[in-house]
């Protein structure tokens, strides 16, 4: 199992580490274009009073991962207790999220399961449609997605993204050498032939696809590192259980034979 997780961790993480580069230019670009929009209107874009909240909660399809899907639902919790005050209704994505989350009673608006094993493209725009119609009907005022952000082998990020409503510029970005960048990159100057509202119409579900997405990519491959990382503890620590127990073995049998030799030597002694 852990040479499995392997082979298929490293096709999984050339799949996260290539779709970074695209979700962050995505979100540069459409960031730059609502800058430079004179009061951008669009539905996904309405801030509202946060009253009713989705969240997205990506854990993994089975066990055997270690602490992986105990600490995204650590996580999730988390979340949850600082959104006690408001409705909380959840999406979950993977079969150990759903049974632990309709356990605890949560109401789902949607569920995928078997979708991590082979992430996709379709799966993730499914997911953002449903979370952009909930939010643009205003059923649900923001839109969270909880997920294990894959660093290293031994060290994933448990990650809260918001979604929903999306940020303008200057908003979410902090004053960070990447921050910096990407404001830098704003004064650039752009020719737009489509009108502003066509742009965003496109952009903006296609960035909450790609986050989808990647955030999907990402967790999977932190699971199938998780798994790897399991495995071979659990593979080191039955090669210690087996060594203790052959010496435990050896010692019973050394103890027999020499009890055995003892009751010859003793019998031959009272016979002669």
């Amino acid at each position: 199992m852990k040479f499995v997780a392997a082979a298929r961790l490293r096709r999984a993480q050339e799949a996260a580490l290539a779709a970074r580069p695209y979700a962050q230019e995505l979100a540069r670009v459409l960031r730059s274009t609502m800058a430079r929009i004179q009061e951008p209107q669009h539905p996904l874009l309405e801030h509202r009073e946060e009253r009713n909240v989705l969240a997205i909660v990506l854990t993994g399809e089975r066990g055997l991962a270690g602490a992986f899907n105990t600490n995204i639902l650590r996580k999730a919790n988390e979340f949850f207790r600082s959104k006690r005050e408001k409705k909380i209704v959840t999406v979950p994505v993977g079969k150990k999220g759903r049974d632990a989350l309709k356990k605890a009673g949560f109401a789902f608006a949607g569920e995928w399961v078997n979708v991590l094993a082979r992430v996709e493209f379709k799966t993730a725009r499914e997911i953002a449609r449903l979370a952009t119609d909930l939010y643009a009907e205003q059923k649900v005022d923001s839109v969270y997605i909880v997920f294990s952000e894959f660093k290293s082998i031994m060290a994933p990020n448990l990650a809260v993204e918001k979604l929903l409503p999306v940020e303008a510029i200057g908003e979410k970005e902090t004053e960070t050498e990447e921050g910096k960048k990407a404001k830098a990159s704003t004064q650039v100057d752009y020719i737009y032939e489509q009108p502003e509202g066509q742009l965003l119409d496109k952009l903006l579900p296609r960035y909450i696809e790609t986050q989808i997405l990647r955030a999907m990519l990402e967790s999977s491959a932190s699971e199938y590192a998780a798994r790897m990382t399991a495995m071979e503890s659990a593979t080191k620590n039955a090669g210690d259980v087996i060594e203790a127990l052959t010496l435990h073995m050896n010692k019973v049998r050394q103890a027999a034979i020499t009890k055995e030799i003892i009751e010859i030597v003793s019998g031959a002694a009272y016979g002669a």
